[in-house]
């Protein structure tokens, strides 16, 4: 691929090919098969926010645009349009759980997450809830699966509210949601209260 190619990319041509290509809802991204085109200086950070060449994006619309053609392969996370295929970097997950919701208790309970672009999704077997524990220090690191392979890292505030309502189960800790038991960290290891 030549320099010129890459070049040529921009976030506003980006952004311009998605609004047309966009109808209602989600654009089928998994079904578009466009060439790579390069890289971006596109970064989202573990907060959620997303900057390009080094500068945040303020455009809450722009950046749910570009959410929308988001693509995870592998480890690598691309924009996608029907055209063009773009890389991106994704320090964490790509989107943030910034809310949680618990209707019903036990094995009825169902826990909606909102993320920081407004998607709304009740965790269970398609949207899945896993703890990543960093090997040095312990500390947790909590997802809900948002859409097709992207995740959201669950934040402080809404991790705190999950353990409030965790129950014990077969040996864990852990939470229901969608008929499902979700795993968070073996009884043996629960801190004495």
């Amino acid at each position: 691929m030549s320099n010129d190619t890459i070049t040529t990319l921009s976030v506003d041509s980006l952004a311009a090919s998605v609004r047309a290509a966009q109808g209602k809802g989600l654009p089928p991204v998994r079904q578009w098969s466009p060439p790579y085109c390069g890289d971006l200086d596109i970064r989202i950070a573990r907060d959620g926010t997303w900057y390009h060449e080094g500068g945040a994006i303020n455009r809450p619309g722009l950046v749910k645009l570009f959410a929308g053609i988001l693509r995870r392969e592998g480890d690598r996370y691309y924009l996608v349009t029907p055209v063009e295929k773009v890389g991106i970097t994704v320090e964490d997950a790509p989107f943030v759980a910034v809310d949680v919701e618990a209707e019903g208790s036990g094995p009825q309970q169902d826990l909606i997450f909102e993320t920081n672009i407004g998607d709304k999704v009740v965790a269970g077997p398609e949207n899945q809830i896993r703890v990543e524990r960093d090997p040095d220090s312990g500390e947790p690191s909590p997802y809900v699966m948002i859409r097709d392979g992207l995740e959201a890292l669950i934040d402080r505030k809404s991790f705190y509210r999950l353990a409030e309502i965790g129950e014990i189960s077969d040996g864990w800790f852990g939470l229901w949601s969608g008929g499902m038991f979700f795993p968070m960290i073996p009884e043996a290891d629960l801190p004495d209260l």
